[in-house]
């Protein structure tokens, strides 16, 4: 195939190993339109080769790997308007966005609908999870619970959490033997193929799903369990700075008596319709602060009770 051609040998060998375990055949009955948006990054060639040896007709945007993006770096719904009106106007399955180092991917139905990236991995895990009806399913303290939901579907199925990382995320799948795991940023790791996350796992396990279900992308999505989280960041700069972390995290547990809490990065509370999470950064000198729920007022009002509470209103 011509693009896997053009590949290259580390790009060609990425794309087959990610081949070698998906049901190709199926994906390929199954004719999907694809609008791939590489934004002119990494992983244009390998996902151009993979989508193309996948049977797709591919409608490829900013694939040129020149390192001059197109759009802001981050796959997200501000920088991903291109991709959602190409995606509906070519009348496609599905529309990938892939960060420049490819190792994030979102999401956009066939109705040009931004899925997003907390989506990514719930796709993929209820793939394999539909293929092998349980298993463990590792993802950081920050990923939505629709994993968990979507685990208790399944008899033996378990989901274990570690800090924020994709280091911390990796060591755990390998010790639990798990099935797949990742971030809610987009990252799916599928161990068979590697242990970091990767776009091109996650593109074929989405596909996979579609080609299986014989339903479009935005249906599959809306059965699945739906939360609203809302992410807030604060400066620890001075005065103080991260030596205030300590009275601050205590301050924000002191706020929610009745939540079972986390300590293993930061702070996590954990509600029966939400929860919330806060550390610092390990990159920058803030303190982020994420919250879920089922209902956007009630997300809200987590993140405004607990920022109150830290003192960071």
């Amino acid at each position: 195939p011509p693009a896997l051609a053009r590949a290259g040998r580390a790009n060609q060998t990425h794309a087959e190993r990610v081949l070698a375990h998906v049901d190709a055949d199926e994906i390929r009955r199954a004719r999907l339109r694809v609008v791939l948006d590489s934004n002119n990054g990494a992983g244009g060639a390998s996902g151009c080769a993979l989508l193309e040896r996948l049977g797709c007709t591919l409608v490829h945007v900013n694939g040129d790997p020149t390192g001059r993006f197109a759009h802001g770096a981050e796959p997200l719904r501000e920088n991903l308007e291109d991709l959602v009106r190409r995606t509906a106007a070519e009348k496609a399955a599905v529309g990938f966005g892939q960060d420049p180092d490819a190792d994030r991917l979102a999401i956009v139905d066939e109705k040009g609908r931004y899925i997003g990236e907390q989506y990514t991995l719930v796709l993929a895990a209820k793939r394999l999870l539909d293929l092998h009806g349980g298993g463990t399913i590792v993802v950081n303290l920050s990923t939505s619970r629709m994993i968990d939901d979507l685990a208790a579907q399944y008899p033996g199925a378990q989901v274990l959490r570690t800090p924020v990382g994709e280091a911390h995320v990796a060591t755990q799948m390998k010790r639990s033997g798990a099935l797949a795991g990742g971030e809610g940023n987009g990252g799916v790791i599928f161990p068979p193929v590697c242990w970091v996350r990767d776009s091109l796992s996650g593109m074929a396990l989405v596909l996979s799903l579609q080609a299986a279900q014989r339903m479009p992308l935005s249906a599959i999505v809306d059965a699945l369990p739906r939360y609203t989280m809302i992410s807030r960041k604060f400066d620890l700069g001075p005065p103080g700075g991260r030596k205030t972390v300590r009275s601050v995290l205590g301050k924000a547990v002191d706020a929610c008596p009745d939540a079972k809490i986390t300590t293993a990065d930061g702070v996590r509370m954990d509600f029966d319709d939400g929860w919330v999470h806060v550390r610092p950064s390990n990159t920058e000198p803030i303190m982020r602060l994420i919250a879920e729920a089922r209902t956007a007022p009630r997300a809200k009002e987590l993140v405004a009770d607990v920022a109150a509470a830290m003192g960071m209103g």
